[in-house]
């Protein structure tokens, strides 16, 4: 039986809901997490001033599983600065939460069961 999907190809959650649509057993677990990251920006004033801005990522990583086969999609929901006041981190992850409420409704529309998970 052939791949659902090439090697290498690029798999997104909507890839999965319309197989899910179409019929298919698709099966999803998610996990969450936060992964820092640091950026190169350039310093207002002249460009050879380099610095480093701390930042972070809060990621969903989905394990899908499909015709016997397993692809995992990683989505991204927020950016954010590890220098940003609390409130506005508090704000930052109500809407990746938001956004991750989305995603699991438009799953559970195309019949996918899965676990909510939180920021």
């Amino acid at each position: 039986m052939a791949p659902i999907f090439e090697k290498n190809e690029l798999v997104m959650l909507e890839d999965l809901i319309l197989l899910a649509k179409e019929g298919k057993d698709v099966r999803v677990q998610v996990q969450l997490r936060k992964q820092d990251i640091s950026q190169k920006v350039h310093t207002v004033g002249t460009a050879e001033r380099k610095a480093e801005l701390e930042s972070y990522l809060l990621i969903a990583d989905y394990t899908c599983s499909v015709a016997g086969e397993v692809y995992e999609v990683p989505k991204v929901y927020i950016f954010g600065s590890e220098e940003e006041s609390l409130t506005t981190a508090k704000m930052h992850k109500n809407i990746a939460n938001e956004r991750l409420k989305r995603d699991y409704q438009r799953l559970k529309d195309a019949t996918i069961k899965i676990e909510e998970k939180y920021f």
